[in-house]
């Protein structure tokens, strides 16, 4: 069952899943607060998977800053069963992750071709943002600053 924060990403959503194949998959910010999901079987799963999501993109990021490289805009990692896809989800002015489970009947290149439809169908259907007051966010503006110093002084020398 699709849930989302943000209705108008339901119907772009619901054709990805239908064209790519995918089993799973979660639109979150970078912080990993979840903004729709599909296909994920328990909360805590969900969680899990958004944490390490943003961890990931996080700790590449710093990685790729330390020394002097572009950080990755996708990740792949491919299971026995499962593959994951990771990627930048940059709509104006939201710049949020996509994570994509998928299994034997699909394909690393298809979830590919068919994502880069899904961040141009969102881009299409994005509502302006909300003005202060909006949705309220579920961690505290600073978390985003303060996990990035403390990856800064955990990786300095």
């Amino acid at each position: 069952m699709m849930r989302a924060v943000e209705p108008w990403i339901e119907r772009p959503l619901a054709g990805f899943l239908d064209e790519s194949s995918a089993r799973m998959v979660a639109v979150l910010t970078r912080s990993g607060r979840v903004i729709a999901q599909h296909g994920f079987a328990t909360a805590p799963e969900l969680m899990a998977a958004a944490g390490l999501a943003a961890g990931i993109v996080a700790a590449s990021a710093e990685l790729s800053r330390m020394i002097g490289a572009q950080p990755s805009r996708e990740l792949a990692y491919q299971g026995a069963a499962l593959g994951i896809y990771l990627a930048e989800l940059e709509l104006p002015g939201r710049s949020w992750l996509g994570l994509v489970g998928f299994g034997k009947d699909s394909s690393l290149g298809l979830v590919q071709l068919f994502y880069g439809q899904l961040v141009s169908d969102l881009g299409r259907v994005a509502p302006p943002l909300p003005l202060p007051g909006g949705i309220a966010p579920v961690l505290d503006q600073e978390f985003e600053a303060e996990l990035d110093r403390s990856l800064r002084a955990l990786f300095a020398r």
